[in-house]
């Protein structure tokens, strides 16, 4: 299976850094450890998170359950989590159930127990993914908008009134000919969305709508837009210049 990233939060160091070794030897990256429930607020903020494991008590206390309760609240999408607990409490675990976990591990945690649970988390995702891609497929070519939720609306944004789209950090900028939309989804993953005739990746960061471009100066890696947005060319992208009708 591909790379995952997990978000390891254990009561102890010692526990979590014999589970790290178990994991990153079978394809997993452990990008962060957190010992408590206020540590793993403050990491997972900054994190990019495909699956959380975490003890269901921290300290003594139901501090993985509320960390779980706590980003749930979030506008940010909660990735598959396993809580590993070796409480038997049947109140505690209602409360663990209601927050939807994928799996309830018993310590002391065995290896090929997580092991199979991650790869059936990882397979599910991933099928997830192509179920909903296929059925898009077949639609998309009678698409002709995006709907893009802003506060409490959903708005209709024409691919014609696109000019360009960009990443910012976790998000990706839509940029409008009339405002900006913000959306919290991967420049790749918008990509499928679009028609491939009409939007071009140009850079690691932008996708441009061909139709709204004015000019481009391969000399200087530089696309112009309408409205005056200059947008870089990337070199390795450069390559598109070949698909163009070109009169010298």
């Amino acid at each position: 299976m591909n790379m995952i990233h997990v978000f390891l939060i254990k009561e102890t160091l010692e526990e979590a850094t014999v589970l790290k070794e178990i994991l990153e030897s079978h394809s997993c990256k452990v990008i962060d450890i957190a010992t408590s429930y206020q540590e793993a607020i403050i990491a997972y903020k900054k994190l990019s998170v495909d699956i959380i494991i975490t003890d269901m008590f921290l300290n003594g206390k139901p501090e993985g359950i509320a960390f779980i309760e706590n980003i749930s609240l979030s506008k940010k999408q909660v990735c598959p989590f396993i809580y590993l607990t070796g409480f038997e409490n049947r109140d505690f675990y209602q409360r663990a159930k209601l927050t939807r976990p994928f799996a309830m591990l018993h310590k002391p945690f065995n290896e090929i127990e997580i092991l199979y649970t991650l790869e059936n988390i990882f397979t599910k995702t991933q099928q997830q993914i192509v179920d909903v891609s296929s059925e898009y497929q077949t639609k998309k070519k009678n698409i002709k908008s995006l709907f893009i939720k802003k506060k409490n609306a959903l708005h209709s944004v024409p691919f014609k009134s696109i000019l360009f789209i960009e990443v910012e950090n976790r998000y990706c900028n839509i940029i409008t000919e009339k405002e900006k939309f913000v959306v919290l989804i991967s420049l790749g993953k918008i990509k499928e969305f679009l028609h491939s005739y009409t939007f071009l990746q140009v850079h690691r960061k932008y996708i441009v709508n061909t139709l709204a471009i004015t000019q481009i100066i391969p000399k200087d890696n530089l696309i112009i837009l309408k409205g005056d947005y200059k947008i870089t060319l990337g070199v390795k992208y450069k390559t598109i210049l070949k698909d163009l009708v070109i009169l010298r």
